[in-house]
């Protein structure tokens, strides 16, 4: 009875060994499997699901989706691999955005349109496939142009009122302007960039805040698209954190291009603003990812960043990705300020962040003490669409006393 006990658990544990590593070669082969999932849905039920085109129809649009399935990825890997070529970059980011669309709402009004066209008795089944055929074609491209102009276009401003009840009175009023994943890029978005910062300029904030993910590239190549930041007004300081992205373009580039435009970088340390007797700790960290780069003193470390603070003042912390919110939580910080989420850039992709992050967009509470606020972000990250997720420029007027978060 003993020796069949322990082969049991010896076959339990084999079992257990071998559930992660089938999990490790599942997550290996998905890079792989979701372009094709992405072109093959979309190619099957917008062509083959019943529609019955002629036959060169079917054909020529089947090619285009097998066409699209080999260069999107080989576009992808040319502009941001090694040889980071912008053009291919741009045609690879907009066929991905634009596929994400297409596989969006093939899915959802293949689901919902063709048995709703169903039960009302429109047409036969080759009249109902044709229908819902256009209708996916006609929504990706409406929401393609929308969600393209929505991406090019200045941010509009966020204004909300946050109340700190550790704030003093001194400082209540205080106005913090975020901008943060400003991600430039392939598409050359100089002149966009000065009209950011031309509209920060008209917001006469105290304090300035960049929360990463300043571009994708390095600083050398992308300086041209970054120098207007150098043009930004603060009564107090303009300070910033690295994103994620700045680990992919050597981010110390990006740390001394920020400090030479006149930003403070917050790396693990903080500043004091002080105004009518009271004081805020204005404290930021590396991102997350820093320590993983390799790169000598990057790190998020929050209890360096409040080294040498009283804990009698208020914290408002600097941290990229709102996960950190957990660290920030316990070490009473009062207010902590994210972006890196994009509040999901492009619908419904919201869902798959919020099984990363524990907030998508704009504020919340964590614990006793701590708020979060999430930015979606000033630019946009790959592909040149926002799809219910529009940008922002934020203004937050800190306010001291008791009371609730407003939103």
């Amino acid at each position: 009875m003993t020796e069949t006990s322990d082969e049991t658990r010896s076959a339990g544990a084999a079992a257990d060994a071998a559930q992660p590593s089938r999990l490790h070669r599942l997550m290996r082969y998905l890079p792989l499997i979701a372009p094709v999932l992405l072109w093959a849905v979309p190619c099957w039920l917008l062509l083959h699901a019943g529609q019955n085109w002629p036959l060169p129809l079917t054909l020529a649009g089947t090619c285009l989706f097998a066409l699209g399935l080999i260069g999107m990825p080989l576009a992808m890997v040319r502009g941001h691999g090694r040889r980071q070529q912008d053009a291919a970059a741009i045609v690879g980011d907009t066929l991905l955005g634009s596929i994400w669309v297409l596989f969006t709402w093939s899915v959802l009004l293949g689901v919902l349109l063709r048995p709703a066209l169903t039960v009302a008795g429109v047409g036969d089944g080759q009249d109902r496939a044709r229908t819902v055929t256009w209708a996916v074609l006609g929504v990706a491209a409406v929401l393609l142009a929308w969600g393209y102009a929505e991406a090019r276009r200045v941010p509009r401003v966020r204004r909300l009122d946050v109340q700190l009840p550790r704030l003093g009175a001194g400082l209540d009023g205080t106005r913090v302007v975020l901008i943060t994943d400003t991600h430039y890029g392939p598409l050359d978005r100089a002149r966009w960039s000065a009209r950011v910062c031309d509209t920060v300029n008209t917001l006469e904030a105290d304090l300035v805040c960049h929360t990463g993910d300043i571009a994708d590239g390095t600083a050398e190549r992308r300086r041209a698209q970054a120098t207007p930041l150098g043009t930004v007004r603060a009564t107090r300081a303009r300070v910033y954190v690295t994103g994620n992205h700045e680990y992919y373009s050597e981010a110390q580039g990006w740390v001394d291009l920020m400090g030479e435009l006149g930003w403070e970088p917050l790396r693990n340390r903080h500043l004091l603003l002080e105004r009518g007797g009271d004081t805020l700790v204005v404290a930021g960290v590396d991102d997350v990812t820093a320590e993983s780069s390799g790169l000598a003193g990057h790190r998020a470390h929050l209890a360096g960043a409040l080294d040498g603070t009283d804990p009698d003042h208020p914290v408002l912390l600097l941290a990229h990705q709102p996960k950190f919110i957990d660290r920030a939580a316990a070490e009473g910080v009062d207010l902590q300020l994210s972006g890196h989420t994009h509040g999901g850039q492009i619908w419904p992709f919201h869902h798959l962040v919020r099984l990363d992050q524990p907030a998508v967009a704009g504020l919340s509470r964590h614990g006793t003490r701590t708020l979060l606020y999430t930015s979606r972000g000033t630019g946009f990250w790959g592909p040149p669409f926002r799809i219910f997720a529009p940008s922002e420029i934020t203004l937050l007027v800190l306010r001291s006393g008791q009371g609730s978060p407003s939103s």
